[in-house]
């Protein structure tokens, strides 16, 4: 009997197990609103931005007199379009120019900018933020300002219509990148630099064994960016490149229209069939390496101090 004295009555107590209803109706029924509204305006923005790669795949399979048109699909599909222009021009050979220089350019930087960001977030001398600033302060100076100068350097050097000035000036690190990498190794606990430190690891290897595998999210964006940056550059070809032969892609397809010679005026059709494959790889190298891409876009300079 006493035990059943001190037995507790449950009735009113609710069933933890059991599910609660989490919301009433007309909550649930303006979430489901919300959620109906986002995916709608996440639909249309995601078709605003892929409707210029259709439009410039369906212009690269027609024939010359309806590029321009509204028709997603022309009179004919014209894939000889791909065909005629490998055979116009050396595609291949300006494929492997353009892969030298992207990738040449993306690991010289991103090595570069990795040094210099440690050193900006590790060492403690004077001057420190008045030198940072200077180094943020250079892009502030146009890219125009800086291409003649750049020019009769590289031309005083010997290297001018060569493919050594589209990627070596990346050698030097970039004030972009140093920003963005410097954040990043001021998150890191310096407790684990000191402890190598004690352990005999030097400078050098406490950069390459600690600092680069811990940002590894962020030294991807920085090469994923300058491969873009890279691989769609036309300015310096056409500044630094003469034959034929070293033109990189977007400096070919900029011969197909402009030389008689290479690929006759006005052929839009090549041009958009060469532009499609400009773009493809870069939407791989997007797709295959997004986790890394959008983990380093989030967390940029969360951490930083």
């Amino acid at each position: 009997m006493a035990v059943k004295d001190r037995e507790i009555d449950r009735s009113y107590i609710p069933d933890i197990d059991r599910p609660q209803e989490a919301t009433q109706p007309g909550s649930r029924a303006a979430n489901l609103a919300t959620r109906a509204f986002f995916l709608a305006t996440l639909l249309a923005a995601t078709a605003l931005f892929v409707y210029p790669l259709i439009w410039l795949l369906s212009a690269s399979l027609k024939p010359a007199a309806e590029v321009f048109s509204s028709d997603f699909i022309g009179s004919e599909i014209r894939w000889d379009n791909y065909t005629r222009l490998f055979a116009m021009a050396p595609m291949l050979t300006w494929t492997w120019n353009s892969v030298i220089v992207s990738f040449l350019a993306a690991s010289t930087v991103t090595i570069s900018s990795a040094m210099v960001a440690f050193a900006f977030a590790y060492f403690r001398f004077p001057y420190r933020n008045v030198i940072f600033s200077i180094v943020l302060a250079t892009m502030m100076l146009p890219g125009a300002v800086l291409m003649i100068p750049q020019f009769l350097i590289w031309d005083y050097l010997g290297f001018n219509n060569t493919l050594f000035p589209l990627w070596a000036g990346n050698l030097f690190g970039s004030a972009f990148y140093i920003f963005l990498l410097r954040q990043f190794f001021l998150g890191l606990p310096r407790e684990l630099f000191e402890a190598a430190n004690v352990d005999g690891a030097g400078y050098f290897r406490m950069w390459r064994s600690i600092a680069l595998p811990l940002t590894r999210s962020a030294l991807i964006v920085v090469f994923i960016f300058e491969l873009k940056v890279a691989w769609t550059d036309l300015v310096r070809p056409l500044i630094f490149l003469r034959d034929v032969e070293l033109f990189t892609l977007p400096r070919g397809l900029k011969a197909i229209i402009d030389n008689p010679q290479i690929g006759g005026q006005q052929q839009w059709e090549l041009l958009a069939a060469g532009s499609v494959i400009v773009t493809v790889p870069m939407i791989l190298i997007f797709f295959a390496f997004q986790r890394y891409f959008i983990e380093g876009i989030a967390t940029t300079g969360s951490t930083g101090k």
